[in-house]
């Protein structure tokens, strides 16, 4: 999967080619005007070409790639575009906690449960609840 970070339309001498940018780096030219900046895209290297694609819309499942909330997967409960600032995305993790992070900091990985996630299911675990997984977890081998 790749983020779609920009969205260009080239003008050429006859014709208009729209394209985008990826945020690994790629740039690919195509037909379909559906894709928009920051939607998902599921790429086929060997051709270059879209295979499907992800938007970026409430209710969709997020990644949060940066700062403090690094990991951490939920719902697009809404989402801010303020004057002069950062647009503010709202996510829901399963635990119902809600937080808030800029646009720039999340990645759409799916609608409803379409993605596998890792053992931790992107939920944060406070530094209690870490020490009483850890103490469970050696009570347990010790028994």
């Amino acid at each position: 999967m790749c983020l779609n970070t920009k969205f260009f339309l080239a003008r050429t001498f006859l014709d208009i080619i729209p394209y985008l940018n990826t945020y690994v780096g790629r740039t690919i030219r195509y037909l379909d005007l559906i894709t928009r900046a920051n939607d998902t895209i599921k790429l086929n290297l060997e051709e270059n070409k879209i295979v499907e694609f992800i938007k970026f819309d409430v209710g969709n499942v997020v990644m949060v790639t940066g700062v403090r909330n690094r990991g951490r997967v939920g719902v697009i409960k809404s989402r801010e575009k303020n004057k002069g600032c950062f647009e503010t995305i709202h996510v829901q993790d399963a635990t119902g906690h809600e937080f808030a992070t800029r646009l720039g900091n999340v990645f759409t990985i799916g609608k409803g449960t379409r993605v596998s996630l890792p053992k931790g299911k992107g939920i944060e675990l406070s530094i209690i609840e870490e020490a009483r997984k850890k103490i469970s977890a050696q009570q347990a081998t010790a028994t």
